[in-house]
């Protein structure tokens, strides 16, 4: 491998490493970011939905290697809008722009975590999420007033 291949294939192995639990960013955000219509959010919402029951794996981003949280959104988002957001969930607190939970559409992203952002998922409607919870779980559905996510400091954001 020549010329600028070889530190470029390194981010993105060290990236693809990350975890939801990674720490803040060091750099620039990365992606640019983009608008999606309300065809494509709702598009990212069902494919999320399909990938329900998907093990959890930490640094995953395939539907057969499993997900973590920001693999799952990652995955979603680029093979359904094209659209490549950051790898890490601290990078994902800053991607696209903030929404009121009032103005939530299908395809919008819930962070989770007060300071600094532990979690993340895929607004898919009526006060529901899909998210790649924890080890030794799956991908999974769960709602925003629930018991635990009820009680969890979360935002929004819409690329």
């Amino acid at each position: 491998m020549r010329g600028p291949a070889l530190p470029t294939l390194l981010l993105a192995a060290s990236l693809l490493v990350a975890g939801c639990a990674s720490g803040p960013p060091t750099g620039p955000r990365g992606a640019a970011h983009s608008r999606l219509s309300v065809e494509q959010s709702s598009d990212i919402a069902i494919h999320a939905l399909g990938l329900v029951g998907t093990p959890y794996r930490y640094g995953g981003n395939t539907p057969e290697g499993g997900f973590d949280c920001s693999g799952l959104i990652g995955y979603v988002y680029q093979s359904r809008a094209g659209v490549a957001p950051p790898r890490t969930v601290a990078q994902l607190s800053g991607f696209g722009a903030a929404v009121d939970e009032d103005e939530l559409r299908t395809g919008d992203l819930v962070v989770f975590g007060r300071g600094r952002p532990t979690h993340a998922g895929i607004y898919v409607g009526q006060g529901r999420f899909v998210h790649a919870p924890s080890t030794g779980g799956t991908v999974r559905l769960d709602n925003l007033q629930s018991r635990y996510w009820a009680q969890q400091s979360a935002s929004y954001r819409r690329p």
